[in-house]
Order: C-alpha cells, then sequence, then structure tokens
C-alpha cells in the first residue's frame, strides 16, 4: 500500500491534543476531580482492576494539570513520543478509578490517545520535526525521513476506529424501544420542551420517534456518505448539525466535539494541506510550507520508508494493528454470548458504543442477615456512596455486586460470623413499570464477579415501554 500524505496526521494530531487538554481543563473548572475522584469513599472497579486506586488529592489535581500540558505538548508536537504516551497513560488511569465515571467517550479518547501515541504524527510540522531538521542541518546530515508522507495502514487505522463508533452506535439502535416506540429519547425529550425553537416540536407525538428513526439513519450510513466523494462535504455538514443538536439537547460533554473533529479522517489526507493553501492564498500570505503540495514519496530503496526497518519490525506492527481490530470487532458483540437484553443485564453493555439507547432508574436496597436468622438489617446504599454513584448503582447488576460485598464485608468485622447480602431492587427501563433486576433469594456475598453468564439477574421485562406524552 503506497505512503499517504502525512497532513491528515497532523490535523488529527493537533485536533486530539487541544481537545484532551481542554477536556482535562474541564475537569479542573468545573469540580470534578474533587466530585467524581476524590470525594467517594468506596469505589466501584472494572473487572481485573481492582487494584487501582485514586492518588492522594494534591497528587490528583497536579495530573489533570499536567495532562492540560502534556495535550498541549502533543498538539505541537514537542517532546512529542514522550508526551503522547504520558497522556494515552493519564486518561487510561483516570478511567480506571471508578466504574461508575465510565462514558462512551471518556473510553474513545483513550483509544485515539493511545493510536496517536504508537503514531507517527510528531513527523510533520511539528517543534520536533523543526529540532531534527535544525538538528541535521547543522551536523550537516542530508535529510533521508520523508515527513510528507506516512504509512497508509494509520489513516485506515482510524477510519476504522471512528467509523466503528458510528456503525455500532446505530446498530444498537436496531431494537423494539428505539424504533418502534421512540424511547429512551421520548422520555428525555419531553424534559426539554422549554428550549427556544425545537422545545416546542417535542410536544408534537410523533416527533420522538421520527428522531429515533433520523438519529439511527444517521449513525448506520453515515460512515458511507463521508466516504463518497460526491456526498462528503454534505455529509460533514450532517455531522456537524447532528453533533450541534445532541450537544443543545443533552450533557454529553466533548463527545460530539470529538466526533465532528475526527470525521475530518474521512476527507482524503492531504486536504488539510489544500485548505490551508486556499486560505493563505485568501489571505494574500502567499506561499506557505503547510499548504504546499506533498513531495512525491521516495522510491530510492536508501531513502525510502520501510527501508529504515527490518521486514519482520513492519510485520509485528501490521500484526498489531490486526489484533487490535480484532478486539476492538469482537468487544461490541461479546452481548451476543448472554443472551436477553444487554440493556437489562447490561453483560457487554460497555465498550461496545451504546450510545445514549437506554434511560434506567431505581432503587436498591440490600439486606444484611447472619446464618439462621429469618430477617436481617435493612442498609441503604446512600450510606456508602455519592449522589452521582447512587445514580449509577441502581441499573447496573455488576456494581450492585460490588456494593453488597463491600457492605458484607464490613458487616463482617462486628462479628465471628460470615453474613448473608441479599438485594432489594426495582429499576426501570426505558419508561417501563418498574422490576426486580437482581433475583432476592441469592446470597450476594456466595457470587463472584466473573465474565461468565450472571444467573443471579432476572430476566428482562417484555412488556412494552408506555407512551410518555411531555407535560404541556
Amino acid at each position: 500500500m503506497a505512503p499517504v500524505d502525512s497532513a491528515f496526521l497532523v490535523l488529527f494530531r493537533v485536533a486530539l491534543g487541544c481537545l484532551l487538554a481542554i477536556s482535562m481543563e474541564r475537569f479542573l473548572a468545573y469540580g470534578w476531580v474533587e466530585q467524581l475522584l476524590l470525594a467517594p469513599s468506596f469505589r466501584f472497579k472494572y473487572f481485573g482492576f481492582a487494584w487501582v486506586e485514586p492518588l492522594p488529592p494534591e497528587q490528583l489535581t497536579n495530573l489533570f494539570r499536567a495532562l492540560v500540558g502534556l495535550g498541549c505538548l502533543v498538539a505541537v508536537g514537542f517532546c512529542f513520543r514522550v508526551a503522547a504516551l504520558l497522556l494515552a497513560l493519564g486518561i487510561s488511569y483516570i478511567q480506571l478509578i471508578d466504574v461508575s465515571t465510565y462514558l462512551n467517550h471518556y473510553y474513545l479518547a483513550a483509544l485515539l490517545a493511545w493510536i496517536l501515541a504508537f503514531s507517527p504524527a510528531q513527523r510533520a510540522l511539528s517543534v520536533d520535526a523543526w529540532l531534527a531538521k535544525w538538528w541535521a542541518r547543522r551536523r550537516g546530515i542530508p535529510e533521508t525521513v520523508d515527513r510528507a508522507h506516512v504509512a497508509a495502514g494509520w489513516l485506515w487505522l482510524l477510519r476504522f476506529q471512528i467509523g466503528l463508533v458510528y456503525f455500532c452506535a446505530g446498530l444498537a439502535k436496531l431494537q423494539g424501544d428505539w424504533l418502534l416506540h421512540g424511547q429512551p429519547l421520548r422520555i428525555w425529550l419531553g424534559a426539554s420542551t422549554d428550549l427556544p425553537l425545537f422545545g416546542p416540536l417535542f410536544t408534537w407525538p410523533g416527533v420522538p420517534l421520527l428522531i429515533s428513526w433520523l438519529g439511527f439513519l444517521f449513525d448506520t450510513t453515515i460512515v458511507f456518505w463521508l466516504s463518497w466523494s460526491r456526498t462528503r462535504p454534505y455529509a460533514y455538514a450532517v455531522v456537524l448539525f447532528f453533533h450541534s443538536l445532541t450537544r443543545l439537547l443533552f450533557d454529553i460533554g466533548m463527545f460530539p466535539w470529538i466526533m465532528s473533529a475526527c470525521a475530518l479522517i474521512f476527507f482524503p489526507p492531504d486536504s488539510a494541506r489544500r485548505w490551508v493553501a486556499g486560505l493563505t492564498s485568501r489571505l494574500g500570505l502567499g506561499k506557505n510550507a503547510p499548504g504546499t503540495p506533498a513531495k512525491p514519496a521516495r522510491t530510492e530503496p536508501e531513502l525510502a520508508e520501510s527501508a529504515r526497518f527490518p521486514t519482520w519490525w513492519v510485520r509485528s506492527w501490521i500484526a498489531l494493528g490486526l489484533v487490535y481490530v480484532g478486539c476492538q470487532m469482537a468487544l461490541p458483540f461479546r452481548y451476543l454470548v448472554y443472551g436477553d437484553s444487554v440493556l437489562w443485564h447490561e453483560q457487554g453493555m460497555r465498550f461496545s458504543w451504546r450510545v445514549m439507547v437506554r434511560a434506567k432508574g431505581g432503587e436498591v436496597s440490600f439486606e444484611v442477615r447472619r446464618p439462621g436468622e429469618t430477617a436481617g438489617i435493612f442498609v441503604q446504599a446512600k450510606e456508602y456512596l455519592t449522589a452521582f454513584q447512587e445514580n449509577e448503582l441502581a441499573g447496573q447488576p455488576d456494581l450492585i455486586l460490588q456494593m453488597a460485598h463491600h457492605i458484607g464485608r464490613r458487616y463482617e468485622t462486628e462479628g465471628p460470623d460470615p453474613v448473608e447480602v441479599y438485594a432489594r431492587t426495582r429499576v426501570s427501563l426505558n419508561g417501563r413499570r418498574a422490576a426486580p433486576l437482581i433475583d432476592p433469594s441469592v446470597d450476594l456475598m456466595k457470587v463472584e464477579d466473573s465474565l461468565a453468564p450472571a444467573t443471579w439477574i432476572l430476566p428482562a421485562p417484555t412488556a412494552p415501554p408506555p407512551l410518555i406524552r411531555p407535560v404541556l
């Protein structure tokens, strides 16, 4: 596969570095570091990562400040290899502190940061590239690096990652709640009827279902329209409108901006170079290095980029990329192993790009008994959790299991005998009448968290969601 213009990777580096710096600064500005990561006395853990703990308050705050700086260094391409690696590590660590803070766009940001860290994104239009060329001229060493081109694999890897997010988000909407009942959009839009211009439209009965269908069609087809040269500019305009509207209607943080920026990856790889050339021409600035056409890729064996590395090294990178692609394709579909409704039992929900397809809420309490007792002590989760964690707890069975174990261990310290812990749950999915989520007869102290199907989770309700009309 022939090398491609490196301009796309430069644009991706600048955009992602800036967006991640802004995202980390938002955590500091809005007090989320304290609220989400430091305030909790108990934290929910990812399977296999129970050992991850938050840094002390001052150090964790300084970590976020450092990540802001690292994002800026990545954007300008200074000390890129170290800065990009530390940025990816830092973002991944923050997400592993507490499961309850999981969001799809945090996960996507971490994946993109790791791809960026391994890529040659610093090769052109970066401080590192400028320093390398300056040092080569000073030492009288001829330039042998083709900075105008990179391996096409990086372009296709990024297109795959962004395309997968859209496609899986659309596939997740291929179910009755979304396409037949307009849920959960009917619930959420009903709470936004006071918005100017759009608000009155949400009072019309058919609008939530119409928007649900438009969202489904957008997610499942937008990659095709972005990939076709004839429709690409119009498709990108739709991307900007769609993500601007979702940002207006829903509190989903940086996700719309990240997706809007990343969708540029579907334009030809030299587009950024041509855009800069056009802008500088209109501004009357004449020729400008960023906008000049890329020189043809060098074909001489002694100067070709591939000649710098042994064949086994190149093949190893290709194999690593294929493994990554395979894992990313498998994760969204692992829910098929568990059966029933993934929106209910949540097994296979995370890391699958199921964006905004379920609204769950309810209440959870725990009954603690000593062996031989027929009635025990009822414990409320709010005694151990922040309001944010308590809200996330109700609809996620693995969090309920972790909470039950934590409560059980606490009560076991008060006596010589082991305790039994039972969950009493009432959970509503997409506006349905609340139903039990966890089998109340199962002692959760005897259940270990695992990747196996959870038989202690009750089947999902089969009744369709009711028609909920907005209050005028």
